[in-house]
């Protein structure tokens, strides 16, 4: 997250989530952060073009001091009747531009079942 400081001019100063500033600036040069949103969609994308599977959508967002961590779960097998499909579930791990650093599955599990 980023916020303007009084007196910087033109310049955002990052802000980690305790709310202090770090000494870093954005610059022309520097990418910008991407949004919780933006990295919610950024990562369900990744997901589909690593796996090739079909996406039920994000389950979970989260900032880490590197970036962002999403949750997507995707339909790992399809099967007759619906209610039966296989669905895995992805953590994702972002920078804080939407790069991604990271992915790996961390459950497998039958539609309807619960937990």
């Amino acid at each position: 997250m980023t916020a303007r400081i009084r007196g910087d001019g033109d310049r955002e100063r990052w802000r980690d989530r305790g709310g202090r500033a770090e000494e870093r600036y954005l610059d022309e040069d520097d990418e910008e952060a991407v949004s919780a949103a933006e990295a919610a969609r950024e990562g369900l994308r990744q997901i589909v073009a690593l796996t090739g599977r079909d996406p039920l959508g994000v389950t979970s967002i989260q900032p880490t001091d590197d970036g962002w961590r999403i949750g997507v779960e995707v339909v790992e097998d399809h099967r007759i009747p619906a209610s039966t499909d296989l669905l895995g579930l992805y953590e994702i791990e972002l920078d804080m531009t939407g790069s991604l650093l990271g992915y790996r599955r961390t459950r497998r599990y039958q539609r309807g079942k619960g937990d």
